[in-house]
Parts: C-alpha cells; structure tokens; sequence
C-alpha cells in the first residue's frame, strides 16, 4: 500500500500539528512490510491520500481520500463564515467527498454528520493520545522550568495558541477572573497577550519543558466554548496534573470522571473547581498512538476496498470552484 500523507501541519505548535506528528510517526511504527508514506499533499501513484486537516482536503483526488475531521467550531459561528468567503465551502465539499473520514470523538461525529451531512458509515472514530514524551517530571526538572520561565511554586496551568484571540477560548476574561493562585499561559504568543493583566507567559516550549510544566502544575483549565478532544487534558493527567473544564460533550466523553467539569461560560466556577483539585490525579484513557496509527491503517485498508474517488463537479460554476480550491 502507497500512503500519501499530507505532513504540512507538522510543523505546527497547536494541536493539528500535534496530531500530524504524532501519527506519522504511529503509522511507520505499525506499517507492514509491503506499506510506504511519502510526506506530501499533491498524491500521485499512490493507492490512497490522507489530509490530517480539513484545509489539506482536495475537491479532485486522483486516489481515494481519507480525511481528519478535529472539531467544526467554524461552522457554527456565522462571522467566520462571513470573514472567509467562500474556503470554508470548498473545502466543507473536498470533505464531503472524501472516501472516509477519521474524527477523535463522537462528538465530533455528530457534529460531521448535522452540519456536513456526511453518513455515519464514512466516519471512523480514533482517538488520540498523549505523546510518549508527556509523562511526571522529576522535581529537579520541574524547578528548572521554573527558574528559566518565572513560574510560581504553584499555578494554574493553560496551554495552547496565543498567536491571536479565539472567541473559543475566553482568556481575557480568563485572567481577570478572581483567584487564588497565579495563571501561567503557555503556547507561542502574539502581540495581543501582553495586555492580558496578571499572568505569566512562557512562549512557545520544547515538549519536554512542557512536560516539567505540567508536573509542576495545579492543575490545567480547559476555558474552552468548542472542543474536538481536548489534547492538553490528556497530556495533563499523563503528567500527574488534575484538570478542570468546561462540561462540553468532547470533554465529557474523553475525559470519562477524569477532570472537574463546570456549566460552560461559568469561570468562576471553573477557577473555584480547579484551585480545589489535589493530586494524585486520574490516569489518561489507556489508548496510545501505536493504537491510533494501526486503526488508521485500517481506514486506508476499507478505503481502497470501497475503491471511490471524488467524483467530478456538475456544472461551470462547480468547475470554477474546483479549481479556486486546488490552486491553493
């Protein structure tokens, strides 16, 4: 089997990227003998494409398509719509005409399924997992990042993308919300962030540094409106550090009894329920990415069986479209 996988967002610091990475190297740990990837996003000779992303879907692929669905928070705010013109259509179509479509939840299924109409029997569910590398840090580990980033002895912990403001994800009100213990952002940052008051920023970190920052952690917040999974919980509890979230239905479902879950929008709650968390906390889900890369062989597997391509667009309008879309 000749797998072409697009490894554009590998080099990503958010959780797409995460993802991309973590994968390809699963998939050549699990591949059989006979099996090849080649890293790219054009797929020619090759028995079957897989776009780790919506935005690498393609309208005409020459081999059958398998696509990873991570959340589709988009789709439900209108002014996102409205900002990207007519690329979140193209590629909503590339989607909805991919062989089979990989999600991390059902609640993301759901989700594929209401808002893409796309039938349950193309959608595989996998999980993800935390990196190998996220595991409790030795206390001399965890002192070192707290003498090279400024971090108090003890903190509340969130970790993602600061590069621009998410209305998902609410960090201004965030950082005036009273409590008790300080707040430690850590993701790569833009300019934005330093009108956040009373909070310490790190940057962008090594995966290993993030590793020592979450062992040091009180705990993780999860201030999120949409999630798909929710990574950076499970790479917290792989670390030792309790988490507190949002009750979303991705969160719910991944984190199983494992994190203090409040009414969303309620940070207050949230700051209360975090900052009353002790350790030792709950184990991850025992799922790996060794598991994640031999389920998506199978995808591939059940992709070339059914054997289906994009079909070609009806119509010049349709033409025009497919090919605004593959000239990005």
């Amino acid at each position: 089997m000749r797998v072409a996988f697009d490894s554009r967002p590998s080099s990503g610091a958010g959780g797409v990227g995460r993802y991309a990475r973590c994968l390809l190297r699963a998939l050549r740990d699990t591949k059989g003998e006979r099996s090849e990837i080649f890293e790219t996003h054009r797929p020619r000779h090759t028995d079957v494409f897989h776009a780790p992303w919506m935005q690498g879907a393609i309208l005409r692929s020459p081999c059958p398509m398998v696509v990873t669905l991570h959340d589709l928070a988009a789709l439900k705010r209108r002014s996102e719509h409205l900002r990207m013109a007519c690329v979140p259509y193209l590629k909503h179509l590339a989607v909805q005409r991919a062989t089979k479509v990989i999600v991390p939840t059902k609640a993301v299924a759901a989700d594929a399924v209401s808002r893409l109409g796309l039938e349950e029997g193309r959608i595989t569910i996998i999980p993800e997992a935390p990196d190998p590398a996220f595991y409790p840090r030795h206390q001399q580990q965890i002192h070192a990042v707290r003498k090279r980033f400024g971090l108090p002895e003890s903190y509340l912990l969130w970790v993602g993308s600061l590069q621009r403001p998410d209305p998902r994800r609410p960090l201004g009100k965030l950082a005036t919300t009273h409590r008790e213990l300080p707040l430690v952002l850590v993701g790569p940052a833009g300019p934005w962030t330093r009108e956040l008051p009373n909070v310490t920023l790190t940057g962008k970190v090594s995966d290993d540094e993030l590793a020592a920052i979450y062992s040091g952690a009180h705990a993780l917040l999860l201030p999120s409106a949409e999630e798909g999974f929710g990574l950076p919980a499970v790479e917290a509890l792989a670390c030792g550090a309790p988490v507190a979230a949002f009750d979303l239905p991705a969160l719910r479902e991944v984190l199983d009894g494992r994190a203090a879950l409040v009414e969303p929008g309620d940070l207050v709650g949230l700051v209360q329920a975090a900052q009353q968390l002790t350790r030792p906390a709950p184990k991850p889900p025992r799922w790996s990415w060794q598991d994640a890369g031999r389920a998506t062989w199978q995808v591939y597997d059940r992709a070339i069986a059914r054997g289906d391509t994009a079909f070609m667009p009806a119509g010049p309008r349709a033409s025009r479209r497919s090919q605004m879309a593959e000239s990005r």
